[in-house]
This record gives structure tokens, sequence and C-alpha cells, in this order.
């Protein structure tokens, strides 16, 4: 059985409160769960990179759908999964309800987790934690809820992959959150050994995920209605600039295919790290 429990987020809000707003708006827009769903593989990979056991304190954090919650819970770990945007947790409880799986989903902000320190022995995030506006605060965070000797776990998008180079194209027709550092950052060793100044290890893993549609103008019409950062991307838009991006998008996509007449198959460069407290 799962069980769902609302904190009081405690969102940090003093720092930028627009920034905030803006972020879980985004996020909230469209519906990620239908592109999270895809991306599952990432977070069995991670759990096994973090050499997770079953019976270990999980915390999944800005967790989206759940992937990595799904992930840890079906290696009978005790999870809890937690995101800013209750209607994207309401998604993966639906999916653990589905298989059966005991799960605990609490609306929680990466930059102020409710939690005592050393809570849990591993904390994860798969494409989640890397875009909190305040980058030291998570890092933080995760490292304070997780124990001495406990693993924290991230899938990071890197800057000389696809959606760094998505993230550009769609920079270049709808500026940014002004502010606000790059995400893609968290995908580059140099940031993550600032970021966790004290860990005890890190170790990387460089991974592709593929991207599979059946042509670069499905995936623009999937991206386009279900992913935050594109949906909302297109939603600023006239008809003659929501051209432009859907033209440069798909020269991104075709440039990126490695699955020409058979269907769309894209590899995504992300950094897998696994750090030891």
């Amino acid at each position: 059985m799962t069980s769902v429990m609302s904190h009081d987020p405690a969102i940090n809000q003093e720092r930028s409160p627009s920034v905030k707003a803006r972020q879980q708006a985004m996020w909230a827009s469209g519906d990620f769960a239908v592109i999270g769903t895809t991306i599952q593989i990432v977070g069995e990979l991670l759990c096994e990179g973090a050499d997770l056991r079953a019976g270990e304190r999980v915390l999944d954090v800005a967790a989206g759908n759940g992937n990595a919650t799904l992930a840890a819970a079906r290696r009978f770990a005790s999870v809890t999964s937690t995101d800013y945007v209750p209607t994207l947790l309401n998604r993966g409880r639906r999916r653990a309800e589905a298989e059966g799986l005991d799960v605990t989903f609490e609306v929680a902000d990466a930059e102020a987790l409710p939690y005592p320190d050393a809570s849990f022995d591993v904390a994860l995030s798969t494409f989640g934690v890397m875009f909190a506006p305040d980058h030291e605060k998570a890092a933080s965070e995760l490292t304070r809820v997780c124990r001495p000797g406990g693993r924290i776990g991230l899938a990071c998008w890197t800057p000389a992959g696809f959606l760094g180079q998505l993230f550009r194209v769609v920079a270049g027709h709808v500026p940014p959150i002004p502010g606000v550092r790059s995400p893609l950052l968290w995908g580059t060793d140099a940031h993550i050994q600032d970021l966790f100044t004290g860990a005890a290890t890190i170790a990387h893993t460089a991974r592709h995920f593929a991207f599979r549609y059946r042509s670069p103008e499905h995936w623009v019409d999937v991206f386009r209605t279900y992913y935050g950062p594109v949906h909302k991307a297109f939603a600023a838009l006239d008809a003659d600039r929501q051209a432009a991006l859907e033209a440069d998008l798909l020269a991104l996509l075709r440039k990126s295919d490695r699955g020409g007449a058979a269907g769309l198959v894209v590899p995504a460069e992300y950094l897998e790290t696994v750090i030891t407290r």
C-alpha cells in the first residue's frame, strides 16, 4: 500500500519567491509524467550504481512521478518520495499502488527538506534536484539528511549532451529565468566536486539515455504538450515564433538522430554520480 502525507513544504522563498513560483508553475504545466515514465531505466540504473540494499531508508528528492522511487521500492527499500509539485507525486503514488509497492509520498522542497539530520541511508534524484535554484542549498540538504557513510545518487543531464543543446535552442527563443544558474552544471565533475566538498568519495559514470519516438515531429508534439520547459516556451510565443522554435527543434532532432527511417533514436548524455558521505 502507499500513503500520501502533506508537510508544509517550507519552501525557501526568502531567496527569490518569483523564481521558485515560476519553476513550480513550469513543472506543473503539461504532464511531465508522460515523459517521466519513458525514462524509468535511469532510476533502475541509478539504484544499481548506488548499490542499493533491501531494507535501507531511501529518500527520492524532486522525484517527479517516481522513477527512482519505484526502482528503490522494487528492491525492497523503505522509500520516501518527495517533490514540490503535488500532482506529480500523485502520479507516482498511482504507479506504486498499481505495483503494490509500499511507498510514502510527501510534499517537500529540495532546498528545505523536512527531515532530521542523517534520516536516510541513501538519497536519490534523477533529473530533479539539478533544477533547484540554489545549488549549494540543495546539495547541503542532500548531505544533511544522508547518514555518514551513506550514499547520494544523482542522474543529471550534461551541458554537452542532447538536453544541453535542447535548452540552448529553447533559450534562443525564450530567455531562461534570470538569476538562476544552469541546472546543467550538475552534469559536470567540477561542479559536483564544489558542491560536495566533504564527501568521502565521488564516482561518476557517463551514460546515455535514448529518446525513442516515431519521428522528430512526434517528439516535438509530445514535448510541446507534456514537458514543462518546452510547453511553457511554446505558450510564451506567438504563432510565427512558435513555428521558428519548432523548426529549430526539428533541426536539432534530425542532426542528433541515430535511428533514421526506422524511427527516431536520440542519445542523450547524462552523468550518473554516486557520492559516499
